[in-house]
């Protein structure tokens, strides 16, 4: 979260709010290209059963047409599996501050043929340029941590769904197992970096994602933050450990 005086965190580093975009666009450049196949190794798997929970919430509707608002989820991972998951009339837009991402997002559709059903914007969670109640759901899979004003990102969510929306993160959260959260220590700080260094080069970006989970507010205080961005209704369920948190709120 931004903390007064305009600073606000990179990982374990202060930085100032304003360069922390910039900061984490330069992770993402870095990783874009071999970023699910990372996100594969360090989980050994699992990030595909966490976001299959995430699709299964959404629950895309076969029978009428559905929008999604897929946040930060540049590589199309998301939005692919909820249109698998829904009927003809189901929709997607993939919002992403970074056009590395993007990138692979795109190539991704046009493999998969899915160009007129997947659009991809360049564009910030803070200033989303989408008119007010547009979507039927919008989602964030592990992307919330890197927006450097949170809140915002938040109350433009609220702001873009439909009355009876729903507002869907899965994000990384706190292991809450005794000798499970010492054995997930040593494997976020020893192995991970060096997972990203041996597969994309970068030991700095992984050291940093690692860290901005350690930084990213306890569920409790995640949860409490949507409500105070309008939302009703508001959960949150822990998986694995509490390794990941599934958020849900509504506008009602």
């Amino acid at each position: 979260m931004a903390r007064r005086g305009g600073q606000t965190h990179f990982g374990y580093e202060s930085v100032r709010l304003d360069d922390k975009q910039g900061r984490v666009n330069d992770v993402f450049h870095s990783v874009a290209r071999r970023y699910d196949l990372i996100n594969d190794l360090m989980s050994g798997g699992l990030h595909r059963a966490w976001k299959d929970a995430l699709v299964m919430a959404v629950n895309p509707k076969s029978d009428r047409p559905f929008t999604l608002l897929d946040l930060a989820g540049g590589t199309g991972d998301v939005a692919f599996r909820v249109v698998d998951a829904g009927g003809a009339g189901t929709r997607v837009t993939v919002c992403d501050i970074n056009a590395d991402m993007l990138a692979v997002g795109r190539e991704r559709a046009a493999q998969r043929g899915l160009d007129g059903v997947v659009a991809f914007d360049e564009g910030n969670a803070e200033q989303l340029h989408y008119s007010d109640r547009s979507f039927d759901c919008v989602t964030v899979a592990f992307g919330i941590r890197n927006v450097p004003r949170i809140e915002r990102a938040l109350e433009e969510a609220y702001r873009v769904l439909k009355i009876g929306g729903r507002f869907l993160c899965l994000e990384f959260s706190s292991v809450d197992v005794p000798g499970f959260d010492v054995l997930y220590e040593l494997y976020s700080f020893q192995l991970i970096p060096r997972v990203g260094q041996a597969v994309a080069g970068d030991r700095e970006a992984y050291q940093y994602l690692v860290e901005s989970i350690r930084k990213f507010p306890k569920p409790n205080v995640f949860a409490r933050m949507i409500e105070a961005a309008g939302f009703r209704r508001v959960s949150f369920t822990p998986m694995t450990g509490g390794v990941v948190a599934l958020y849900s709120g509504w506008r009602l």
